[in-house]
C-alpha cells in the first residue's frame, strides 16, 4: 500500500500528460540548498563537473530524492518501483553564456508514454536573466522541432526549485545574463513496471483538460496510466483513408492527431497502416507506428508479419510498437525472442529494450536477454542489462551472465546489472553485489587536494 499523503492528484497527473512538465516543492530550508550551492561552487572550482559521481561527491543532494514529496511525484510519474538511473549531471550556465538551441536528450526511444523523465533541481535562486532551463510545453509528443503554437517557458525559481519533465520535452539552458554561476542538477528515473493501477491519489477516470491541443493521445496517455488501456474513444472528422492522408501530412501535429485518431478507430485502421509502416518518410512510419501501438492488441498479429520484414527499417518501426504496447503484445513474445538474434544491431536494440516491457511478467524472455548482455554491440547489452532489471526476481537464472556483466567495459551495462541482482534478492545474488559495491565503494572525502 502506497503512502498516500504526498502523492500527485489527478489534476497534477493531467496536466504532465498534457505539459510535459510539472514543479515540485519541497519543505526543505534556504540554508539547505545554499548549502548545496556552496558545495557545487567549491567541487567545481577545484576539481570540475563530478559527472555521474554528482551525489557521492555531494551527498546532501540525497536528501532531496529520499524528500517524500519529490518521491511521491515520482511514484505517480513512473510507477511505485521506478529505478533512479546512474547518469546525472550538474548543468553549469555560466555568466554571460549564449544558451543553448532547443533540443531533446537522446538516450531513449521516441516514444509517448512516460516512461523515463528527467528530475531538474536548482540549488541557488535562478530567476530568468540567470539562464533557467526554457521548456516548450506540449513538445514531448514531437521529434521535430515542434509546429504546436507553445512558446518557451522558462522554469525560473527561487533557490531549491525541481521541475520533473517527460524526458523528450524539448527545452535548453536559456542565456545567463548575469555575473553569477547557475546551476541546474539533472536526474533520469526509469519506470520497471507497465501500469495496473493509479500510482497517484486518484478520484476519478475522466480526462478534464479542455484545451484541445492533441486531446486524443492526451486521453489515451491518460488510460494508459490509470491501466485501462486505450482511452481514445472515436476519431476525428474524416474516413479511414483520410485520416491515412493525414498521416502523412507535412505537419507533425496533424500527422500526430491523425494517429491518435486511427488508434481510437481500432482494427479497421490497422491494413491502412501496416501499409503506412513500409511508406519512404520516417515521420510516416513512426506516426503508424503510435496509431498501431494505441490499437494495441487488434494490431499484434499484422506487426508480427512486419516485424519479419526484409527492411530493417519496417522490422526496427513494427518491434517497437510490438515493445511499446506492453502486455497487450504478449502474443509477439516468441517473435521478439527470435528477432534478438537479428543481424542488424538497431534491430536488436530495439528488440531486447521491447522484451523488457512486454515479456517483464515472466521468466520467458530471460535466456535471450543473457544473451544480449555479452552482444557486441553497447546499446544491446545496455538495453539487455535494464530489460532484466524490469523482469527483476523472475529473472533468478541470469545471475551468473549479471556478475560477468558487472566487469563490462560499460558503467550502464554495469550499474543496470547491479540493480538487476538487487532486484532478484536471492542469497546468490545478494553477495554478488555486494562483493561488486564494496570493491568499486566511493569515498566522498577523497579528492585532489585531499587523497588520504
Amino acid at each position: 500500500m502506497i503512502d498516500s499523503t504526498h502523492l500527485l492528484s489527478d489534476e497534477q497527473m493531467q496536466y504532465f500528460i498534457a505539459n510535459g512538465h510539472i514543479n515540485i516543492k519541497t519543505d526543505l530550508p534556504a540554508d539547505f540548498h545554499e548549502t548545496i550551492f556552496q558545495e557545487t561552487e567549491a567541487v567545481f572550482e577545484n576539481e570540475g563537473n563530478p559527472g555521474n559521481n554528482l551525489v557521492p561527491r555531494i551527498p546532501e543532494i540525497q536528501e532531496i530524492f529520499d524528500h517524500p514529496t519529490v518521491d511521491g511525484a515520482l511514484k505517480g510519474l513512473v510507477g511505485p518501483n521506478y529505478y533512479t538511473h546512474p547518469h546525472r549531471h550538474c548543468h553549469h550556465n555560466p555568466p554571460g553564456s549564449t544558451g543553448q538551441r532547443m533540443h531533446k536528450d537522446s538516450w531513449t526511444r521516441r516514444r509517448h508514454p512516460t516512461r523515463w523523465v528527467m528530475a531538474l533541481y536548482y540549488p541557488q535562486d535562478t530567476p530568468e536573466e540567470r539562464g533557467p532551463t526554457g521548456v516548450l510545453p506540449q513538445s514531448q509528443c514531437y521529434n521535430d522541432q515542434p509546429d504546436n503554437g507553445q512558446v518557451e517557458l522558462p522554469l525560473a525559481g527561487e533557490a531549491g526549485s525541481m521541475t520533473i519533465v517527460h524526458y523528450d520535452l524539448w527545452h535548453r539552458a536559456m542565456p545567463n545574463r548575469t555575473d553569477q554561476n547557475r546551476y541546474m542538477m539533472k536526474f533520469l528515473f526509469t519506470r520497471m513496471e507497465e501500469p495496473d493501477q493509479p500510482s497517484w491519489n486518484n478520484e476519478g477516470a475522466e480526462w478534464i483538460p479542455s484545451d484541445d491541443g492533441q486531446r486524443l493521445m492526451w486521453q489515451h496517455l491518460w488510460a494508459w496510466h490509470l491501466g485501462t488501456g486505450n482511452g481514445a474513444h472515436g476519431s476525428e472528422n474524416g474516413s479511414i483513408s483520410e485520416l491515412i492522408d493525414a498521416l502523412r501530412s507535412e505537419s507533425e501535429s496533424t500527422g500526430l492527431n491523425a494517429a491518435y485518431a486511427l488508434g481510437a478507430v481500432g482494427a479497421p485502421a490497422v491494413p491502412g497502416l501496416i501499409e503506412a509502416l513500409r511508406d519512404e518518410s520516417e515521420m510516416v512510419r513512426r506516426n503508424a507506428s503510435y496509431a498501431l501501438s494505441a490499437i494495441g492488441a487488434p494490431a499484434v498479429s499484422a506487426l508480427i508479419d512486419a516485424a519479419n520484414d526484409p527492411n530493417e527499417e519496417v522490422r526496427v518501426i513494427a518491434i517497437d510498437a510490438l515493445g511499446d504496447m506492453g502486455s497487450s503484445a504478449q502474443e509477439a513474445v516468441p517473435t521478439l525472442i527470435q528477432a534478438a538474434q537479428d543481424g542488424s544491431a538497431e534491430v536488436r536494440k530495439v528488440t531486447v529494450e521491447g522484451l523488457g516491457i512486454v515479456a517483464q511478467s515472466c521468466s520467458t524472455a530471460v535466456p535471450a536477454l543473457m544473451e544480449g548482455l555479452t552482444d557486441a554491440d553497447e546499446w544491446v547489452r545496455r538495453n539487455s542489462s535494464l530489460a532484466l532489471a524490469r523482469i527483476g526476481s523472475k529473472a533468478e537464472e541470469a545471475v551468473p551472465a549479471l556478475k560477468t556483466a558487472l566487469k563490462d567495459e560499460n558503467r550502464y551495462v554495469r550499474a543496470n546489472a547491479a540493480h538487476t541482482l538487487h532486484q532478484i534478492d536471492t542469497p546468490e545474488a545478494k553477495d554478488a553485489l555486494i562483493h561488486f559495491l564494496m570493491k568499486s565503494r566511493w569515498c566522498a572525502s577523497t579528492t585532489w587536494a585531499s587523497k588520504y
